[in-house]
């Protein structure tokens, strides 16, 4: 049994490759061919573009895939949500699709382009989104560079962003956020129903989940004497609890624990300041909850 995997071609990729890599399992590309093969053969991946994922996985033609909750919505297609991978382009966190038009404009509001043009890739959703709030619009489809066809092309657009700087550098004013979405594994429905191939696509789930907790994330160990645990517990923003191991001193403990890496720089001295000795910092690859 071989699981046939979609991996989002385009921005998305080189940060899917990435978190593969951090989970265990290496995913081989070629700039000639979309197909491509993985440290594990009983998986076989082909790159397709995140908004055309949806409509393969529902197809049958790939079994699962990752692609933004963005694209499934606008696709409509009955496909089943495995699992959220809050991960984009740039960043962990979720991408907005933002309403935006001219900062010298006088649209202040989603009625204010009553009768309007606005561009978009996400027709369907931004059709909704303005059929909601009972605003006649004329939504068109946009080939790319969105950005910049207000005033000219279009009144106003919805537009993906993470930061926000393409639309200030394009001198276009946020109005309303339109979508949130982040990465999704999403399957096949007749795949998921194959215990083997659900199995497959569930470990696949838990291995990069695990890899995004570990990231931005340290582990520490350290030694203590018993008298003094609860002082160094106190410093600790465990992840849950710390695992705490006797010695072959039975008057000494090693504490072993997560914590945000960012945090290690302010509490690695304050464990030393509580009599902790043999402090070590060490990196992670997966943090499965």
């Amino acid at each position: 049994m071989k699981l046939r995997l979609g991996i989002p071609k385009g921005s998305l990729q080189e940060a899917t490759l990435q978190l593969f890599a951090r989970a265990g399992l290496r995913v081989f590309t070629s700039s000639r061919s979309y197909f491509a093969s993985t440290g594990d053969p009983e998986i076989e991946c082909m790159l397709i573009r995140a908004q055309e994922m949806a409509r393969y996985v529902e197809h049958g033609a790939l079994d699962a895939g990752l692609t933004g909750l963005d694209w499934v919505i606008e696709s409509g297609l009955d496909v089943v949500a495995v699992t959220d991978l809050s991960y984009a382009k740039q960043s962990r966190g979720k991408v907005r699709w933002v309403l935006a038009a001219p900062e010298d404009s006088v649209y202040r509001t989603p009625s204010d382009l009553r009768g309007r043009i606005i561009a978009t890739e996400l027709v369907n959703v931004t059709r909704n989104y303005f059929r909601a709030k009972n605003v006649d619009v004329q939504v068109e489809f946009s080939w790319g560079a969105t950005e910049v066809k207000p005033p000219m092309l279009a009144d106003a657009i919805v537009e993906v962003t993470e930061t926000g700087s393409s639309l200030r550098a394009n001198r276009l004013r946020i109005l309303d956020t339109v979508l949130e979405s982040n990465t999704q594994i999403i399957a096949n429905r007749s795949a998921w129903e194959d215990g083997e191939r659900r199995r497959k696509i569930e470990n696949l789930a838990l291995m990069l989940r695990g890899a995004m907790e570990a990231q931005d994330r340290v582990g520490l160990m350290l030694n203590v004497r018993k008298e003094n645990l609860p002082g160094v517990l106190s410093v600790l923003p465990a992840l849950q609890n710390p695992t705490i191991s006797t010695l072959s001193d039975s008057e000494w403990v090693a504490v072993n624990t997560v914590i945000e890496e960012s945090e290690a720089w302010q509490v690695i001295p304050r464990l030393k300041a509580a009599q902790a000795q043999g402090i070590v910092e060490y990196p992670l690859n997966k943090v499965v909850m």
